[in-house]
C-alpha cells in the first residue's frame, strides 16, 4: 500500500493531531514518514525599504520550520517509525508540500484541515484545498 508518507506541519495543535494519526498509520503499514515544513519567501522582496532584513527573515523562518519538524522526528522515533524531515523555502505552502512529496518519492500526503467554510475559507484560503486541487499524489485529510 503506502510506503512513504509526507506529513506537513505548521506547528499548530491541529498539525500535531494529524502527525499522531500519520505515525499511527505509518506504524500499521510499515511505512516511513517524511516531515515537511515550508518557510515562505520574504513577502516584500521587491520593496526598497524593509522593516526586517530579508536574510534575517529567511533564517528565522527556516529555524522555526526546524523547530516544528523536531516534533515529528521525536514522535516518529518514539513510535519506532522511520522519519526524515525537510525544511525548505517555498513560494507558497501548498506548492512546497506537493514539490516535496514528489521529490521525496512519497506516495501519500497526510495533512490536517481547519475545516473552514464559506467566507472565511474564501478569504483565508485553504492550503489543504489547494493541495487537493493540484496534487497528483493521493491526499488523506485528517480531522
Amino acid at each position: 500500500m503506502f510506503k512513504k508518507i509526507l506529513v506537513p506541519t505548521d506547528g499548530s495543535a491541529l498539525s500535531h493531531k494529524a502527525i499522531a494519526g500519520a505515525i499511527e498509520l505509518a506504524s500499521t503499514l510499515g511505512a516511513g514518514i517524511v516531515g515537511y515544513c515550508g518557510a515562505e519567501d520574504y513577502p516584500l522582496s521587491f520593496a526598497e525599504y524593509t522593516l526586517v532584513d530579508p536574510e534575517q527573515f529567511r533564517r528565522q523562518a527556516l529555524a522555526g520550520a526546524e523547530r516544528h519538524l523536531r516534533h515529528i522526528a521525536d514522535a516518529a522515533a518514539a513510535a519506532g517509525v522511520s522519519c526524515r524531515t525537510v525544511a525548505a523555502e517555498c513560494d507558497t505552502v501548498w506548492s512546497g508540500i506537493i514539490d516535496t512529496a514528489t521529490s521525496q518519492g512519497c506516495d501519500l500526503i497526510f495533512m490536517a484541515s481547519h475545516g473552514r467554510r464559506g467566507l472565511s475559507a474564501a478569504l483565508l484560503g485553504s492550503e489543504t484545498q489547494k493541495v487537493l486541487t493540484h496534487s497528483k499524489i493521493p491526499v488523506l485529510v485528517y480531522r
